[in-house]
C-alpha cells in the first residue's frame, strides 16, 4: 500500500529569517531609500537621557515618527529644543532593529523656518559682495592706540557687561561710549544702523564695537540686515562685529572691517593689554639705554684716540723747537766741519810752504848766488873767473869775486 504522503525537496522551501535578521534588512532598505532627508515637525516627549543622547517624538497633525539625536551630533546644536516647539531636522530614516521600531537618527536640527532664512542670509550675501561691500581692499586698519571706543549693544545684553570688564581689565586709561539699540526682535535692525550711524556722524569715538551675544539663526537675524551692512561700511571708524558665539556668522561679520569670534574677543582686539605695551616700554626702555651707553662708550674710545694724536700748541711749539734745535746744530755742524777742513789742509799747505820757504834754507846754512844779471846761478858754466856774484845769506848778502871754476865731475 502506498503512502499518501509526499517527501518535498528541503532546497525548495522559503527560507526561514529570525526576526534580528529581518529587521536588520528592512532597516538596509529604508537608508538606502531614504539618505539624510529634512523632515518638519513638532517637538514632543522630549527626553535628554543621562548618557546625552536626545530623545523625541516628531509629529505633525496626521502623523508622529520617533526621532534619536545622538551626543556626538547634539552637542553641536546651538539650542535644546522643548515640546512644541517647531524644528527641522536633517534625519536618516531607519528601523531599530532591537524593538522594530520605526525610527529617524537626526544629525542635524534647526528650528522651522531656518532654511528660509538662510537662502535669504546667502542671496543678500551675495548681493552685497558682488557690489563690493566686503571687499578686502577696503577695509580699514585698527588704530593701535585708540582713545576712545564706542559700543554698540542692548544695555540689557550681558555681553556688554564681558565687553566692559575686558576694556577696563585690558586698558582701563580708554574712554568708552556706549550707543544703546535693541539688538532683537521687531525694527531692531533699523535701530542698529541707525546707532552705528549716531556713533559715526558725533566723532567721538575712534573705534566701534557691534556686539551682541549669541543665540538661534533667528536671534541674530538683526544683523542679517543690508541696512545694517550699509551702515557698517559707510561708518567713519572702523567697526569690529562680534556677533554671537564663534560658529555664527552674519552678515555684519562681512561688512565689518574684522570679525570678531566673540564680543569678548571683540573688546581684546580693539585694545593691547596695558601691561603689555608697558613691558614693551621697559624692554625699548632697556634697548634704548644699552644703544646710548654703547654709542658713549664708543665716543669715549674715539675721543681717547683722537686726544692721543692730537698735541696741545705747547707741546707742538716745543717739538718744533726742538726739531729747529737740532737742525741747528746740524747747520752749525755742517758750517764748521768745511772751514775746520779748510783751516786743516791751510795749515797743511803753510806747513809745506813753510817748508820751501829760501829762508829756512839760508838759515841752514846755505847760500843764494845770482850773477851781475840777476839770475840765480846754478851751474858753474855760468860762472868765470873774476865775475863778481852776489851771494844772499839767512842774515844779509855780500858781493864776492870769483878766483876760479871747478865743474864737478858725475
Amino acid at each position: 500500500m502506498k503512502s499518501s504522503f509526499t517527501n518535498h525537496n528541503h532546497e525548495s522551501m522559503p527560507p526561514v529569517l529570525p526576526v534580528s535578521a529581518l529587521n536588520q534588512a528592512v532597516a538596509r532598505v529604508l537608508e538606502r531609500s531614504f539618505p539624510l532627508v529634512w523632515i518638519s515637525g513638532e517637538v514632543s516627549n522630549f527626553t535628554r537621557a543621562a548618557s546625552g543622547h536626545w530623545y523625541f517624538t516628531l509629529k505633525d497633525d496626521a502623523a508622529q515618527a520617533r526621532a534619536v539625536m545622538f551626543k556626538s551630533r547634539a552637542q553641536l546644536t546651538g539650542f535644546v529644543p522643548r515640546d512644541g516647539d517647531k524644528i527641522e531636522v536633517r534625519a536618516l530614516v531607519t528601523l531599530y532593529a532591537p524593538r522594530g521600531d520605526f525610527q529617524l537618527n537626526v544629525e542635524t536640527i534647526r528650528r522651522a523656518g531656518v532654511g528660509n532664512l538662510y537662502e535669504a542670509f546667502l542671496r543678500l550675501k551675495d548681493k552685497l559682495a558682488a557690489e563690493g561691500l566686503f571687499a578686502p581692499e577696503n577695509k580699514r586698519p585698527l588704530p593701535a592706540f585708540p582713545r576712545s571706543i564706542g559700543i554698540v549693544t542692548s544695555l540689557q545684553a550681558a555681553a556688554l557687561h564681558d565687553v566692559l570688564t575686558t576694556l577696563q581689565r585690558r586698558a582701563p586709561h580708554i574712554q568708552v561710549i556706549l550707543y544703546p539699540t535693541p539688538v532683537q526682535g521687531e525694527g531692531a535692525a533699523q535701530k542698529i544702523a541707525q546707532a552705528i550711524t549716531t556713533a559715526s556722524s558725533r566723532g567721538e569715538c575712534e573705534l566701534l564695537l557691534l556686539c551682541r551675544g549669541g543665540g538661534s539663526m533667528e536671534d541674530l537675524w538683526s544683523f542679517n540686515d543690508e541696512a545694517v551692512a550699509r551702515a557698517i561700511v559707510a561708518c567713519r571708524v572702523p567697526v569690529i562685529a562680534g556677533v554671537g558665539h564663534e560658529t555664527d556668522v552674519t552678515i555684519a561679520d562681512f561688512a565689518a572691517d574684522l570679525r570678531a569670534p566673540t564680543p569678548t574677543a571683540a573688546a581684546e582686539l580693539a585694545t593691547r593689554a596695558q601691561a603689555d605695551w608697558l613691558a614693551e616700554v621697559r624692554t625699548q626702555a632697556t634697548a634704548l639705554s644699552r644703544a646710548q651707553q654703547r654709542h658713549l662708550r664708543d665716543a669715549v674710545q674715539g675721543l681717547d684716540w683722537l686726544s692721543r694724536r692730537l698735541l696741545s700748541p705747547a707741546a707742538l711749539i716745543g717739538r718744533e723747537r726742538l726739531k729747529l734745535q737740532a737742525l741747528a746744530t746740524r747747520v752749525g755742524h755742517a758750517g764748521r766741519a768745511p772751514a775746520a777742513a779748510a783751516r786743516h789742509s791751510l795749515a797743511s799747505l803753510s806747513t809745506q810752504l813753510e817748508l820751501l820757504n829760501p829762508q829756512r834754507t839760508l838759515e841752514r846754512g846755505y847760500a843764494i848766488v845770482t850773477g851781475s844779471d840777476g839770475v840765480i846761478v846754478r851751474s858753474p858754466t855760468q860762472l868765470h873767473p873774476q865775475d863778481i856774484v852776489s851771494l844772499r845769506l839767512a842774515e844779509g848778502a855780500a858781493k864776492v869775486g870769483i878766483a876760479s871754476v871747478e865743474a864737478v865731475q858725475h
